[in-house]
């Protein structure tokens, strides 16, 4: 395994992150202990969850992927071999189930971070994070800003003098963002800055070669600010393992099973799989290896979140951490997203 370092701390974390948000869904409690043992012996000490997952997110399936996360830490004892990434749930009209406001206030941060660390069996969360913002934008599948009739008032200070206490409190050690762009990064940093409050670490965002667009503006930030991606979806639900292009039907494929998943299924989408497994195999690659390879070796990666159903998947995704692709190969590839930029945003 690989190993980086969470921007602007000591802590050492595994390229390669294990995503859990199938497991109380698509995995039984016992495949997701299976999983995390598997990972933690190839050397993936890195680990993330959120309070809404399972996925897709249900009242039936709430908080169930943290309740297995700590079923495992408890029968296994191995809680100090992992840093734990967690997540609060932003406001969403579905939601409704999941506490009595949907926002950062003071009260729902706490009583998120409450009933995370009962579901997973710890006393503390490494990497705290903002699942998406609390003001409307651009994210999850739209290009265009969304915020003009927002009625959200800025409370960036507020919600960082909540999560000093806690981490004064020892209950979260450290945050971050997801599906956050580049403006609210840098409120966020600016608000940490001018305050002596705490300092965003990572944002979780989409990125794959499918989807590129945190190099638009957000890498930019990353740099010269020091906050990591923790880059998911890398291989696009399986869509960039190439299996789609087949002919097989793949019933168990998320994106068949879930009809609301559909930000990878559109012909450019398919379009531009296509031109990529050309050049993997022009290379002898395979196209998960090209597809990891290429957001494996990106400078504002701090880890890459891989997600899989069967062992088989995870075995093949954590091997991909020695694919190194060579500058030509990149070339190649950047000559297909100049064709066919960002197909899922």
């Amino acid at each position: 395994m690989k190993y980086t370092t969470l921007p602007n701390t000591d802590i050492k974390v595994s390229k390669i992150c294990l995503g859990t948000m199938t497991f109380g869904q698509q995995n039984t409690e016992a495949e997701g202990h299976e999983q995390m043992d598997y990972a933690l012996e190839r050397g993936v000490n890195f680990f993330d969850t959120a309070e809404m997952y399972s996925v897709p997110a249900s009242e039936a399936t709430y908080g169930s992927t943290e309740k297995i996360i700590g079923t495992w830490f408890k029968k296994s004892g191995n809680r100090d071999k992992v840093i734990l990434a967690s997540k609060i749930a932003g406001p969403n009209p579905n939601f409704g189930y999941m506490r009595e406001k949907l926002d950062f206030s003071p009260a729902s941060i706490k009583y998120a971070v409450e009933n995370s660390l009962k579901r997973l069996q710890t006393d503390y969360i490494d990497l705290y994070q903002m699942h998406w913002p609390e003001r409307k934008t651009n994210n999850f599948g739209t290009r265009a800003f969304q915020g003009h009739d927002d009625v959200w008032e800025d409370n960036f200070r507020e919600i960082l003098e909540t999560f000093d206490g806690l981490i004064k409190e020892g209950k979260i050690k450290h945050i971050g963002v997801s599906n956050e762009n580049a403006w609210g990064m840098m409120r966020l940093l600016e608000e940490s800055k001018y305050n002596n409050l705490p300092r965003i670490k990572t944002v979780q965002n989409p990125y794959s070669l499918l989807n590129r667009l945190f190099e638009v503006n957000s890498a930019e930030v990353s740099k010269y600010e020091n906050v990591g991606l923790l880059g998911y979806s890398p291989l696009a639900f399986g869509v960039l393992t190439g299996k789609f292009l087949t002919g097989e039907s793949h019933p168990k494929a998320r994106i068949n099973l879930f009809s609301q998943y559909k930000r990878y299924n559109s012909d450019q989408c398919t379009e531009a799989t296509k031109l990529y497994q050309e050049i993997a195999k022009k290379h002898d690659l395979t196209l998960t290896q090209l597809a990891m390879g290429l957001v494996l070796q990106q400078p504002f990666l701090t880890s890459a979140i891989i997600g899989a159903t069967t062992m088989e998947q995870l075995r093949e995704n954590i091997d991909t951490i020695d694919v190194v692709l060579s500058k030509q190969i990149i070339a190649e590839i950047d000559a297909v997203q100049a064709i066919i930029p960002d197909p899922a945003p």
